[in-house]
């Protein structure tokens, strides 16, 4: 397939920049995700791999070849628009065929028919062939644009949240499909979501973008355990983490922290104690995740803190329950079968084995427990 290499990369409408010196590698047969807000430029970095945009800066290169000046045509890749972009005068049927009839890269019938019902029988559309776009669900019509995407081999993929439109079963479903594609004829793929779950189920690595900038490159574990900075931290997990502001004291050479206002003791795991011992300044946060708040309606212990229930949320197989602690609020996720009343008292203890600690002032990751182990998974990645 193809490597894809950008290089200094900036591109701007008018006074806005999209994109700011971009800097990326995506490596041959990698299942590569462009993930972060809307707003962030994954869109529009999408578009200038493909050759619908071009940058005013930087370079952007396929197999090592450079083509910021090649059509979109000329670049042999594929792409899957969120906005479907289908023939509204075909069929179904000639929508997914159309890649395999234009004079570049123009099939066979034979073998088109073939591929055609391959790719219809993947996407459970099969049994519409005969039917127009305006005559298809909105679901129905982003898997006849993803079709028309995958029916080809091209150099390389590109898909800009070809799964928006589709129901929750039907995702889950795609999202199997998509990454057995990728294994099975060795693709590289570059896709864009702002679906977390999208992102870390099928990259092998992924980029968060944010204000035209990439803030972290790496593997779904990284984001999830070594976020850069408190941005990537809050963007991966459900309930989204919690930051504590928290103030740091130390005691016999050892680091300890309080939330503001409370009188229990916040000890680091060891492991941890010479980073933040080191961090230039006493302003810390502490990421702290929902399913690593233990909770009681009986105060356990002295080391428990106290607070209110501000809401509480069945989501399925859990419970995501607001605890309201002074004028902080934190997501402690919870069995599906916990009941709780507004206002009512409720104590919760943080497991600091698991926490992310940050520096307060410029929210950049400094530490968290057990370091060599996500340093192994980094190097395994």
């Amino acid at each position: 397939m193809a490597q894809i290499e950008l290089a200094g990369i900036t591109k701007k409408f008018g006074d806005v920049t999209a994109l700011r010196d971009i800097d990326l590698t995506v490596k041959d047969n990698e299942f590569f995700v462009l993930f972060g807000p809307a707003g962030a430029g994954k869109t529009t970095l999408l578009k200038t791999i493909a050759g619908a945009e071009f940058p005013e800066q930087g370079l952007v290169k396929i197999n090592g070849e450079i083509v910021n000046h090649v059509e979109s045509k000329d670049r042999n890749v594929s792409m899957v628009f969120e906005n479907y972009a289908l023939y509204p005068n075909l069929s179904v049927y000639d929508n997914i065929a159309s890649p395999m009839r234009s004079k570049l890269y123009k099939k066979e019938e034979d073998y088109i028919e073939k591929a055609v019902d391959k790719v219809t029988k993947m996407m459970k559309i099969n049994h519409l062939l005969e039917r127009k776009p305006s005559q298809l669900s909105n679901g129905q019509r982003q898997r006849v644009a993803l079709g028309r995407c995958l029916v080809r081999e091209p150099n390389v993929f590109l898909m800009d949240e070809p799964l928006a439109h589709l129901d929750a079963k039907l995702r889950h479903f795609m999202r199997g499909e998509l990454k057995e594609m990728q294994t099975s004829i060795n693709s590289t793929t570059i896709y864009v979501t702002h679906d977390y779950m999208e992102a870390m189920s099928l990259a092998d690595r992924i980029a968060v973008l944010n204000h035209g900038e990439i803030v972290q490159i790496g593997t779904a574990q990284e984001m999830y355990y070594t976020p850069e900075n408190e941005f990537v931290a809050c963007l991966f997990g459900e309930p989204e983490i919690n930051i504590l502001q928290v103030e740091r004291h130390t005691d016999g050479g050892k680091v300890f922290f309080r939330m503001p206002g409370q009188n229990v003791s916040l000890y680091p795991a060891e492991d941890t104690q010479k980073s933040l011992l080191e961090a230039l300044t006493d302003n810390i946060h502490i990421g702290i995740r929902g399913n690593d708040i233990s909770f009681a309606f009986e105060k356990p212990g002295e080391d428990w803190i106290e607070g209110t229930v501000y809401a509480n949320e069945p989501i399925g197989n859990k419970v995501i329950m607001t605890v309201k602690v002074e004028d902080i609020k934190m997501a402690v996720t919870c069995p599906n079968d916990t009941a709780a009343d507004l206002d009512q008292k409720v104590y919760i203890r943080f497991n600091m084995k698991n926490a992310i600690y940050f520096n307060g002032e410029t929210q950049e990751f400094i530490t968290r427990n057990n370091m060599m182990r996500y340093t192994k998974r980094r190097r395994e990645g």
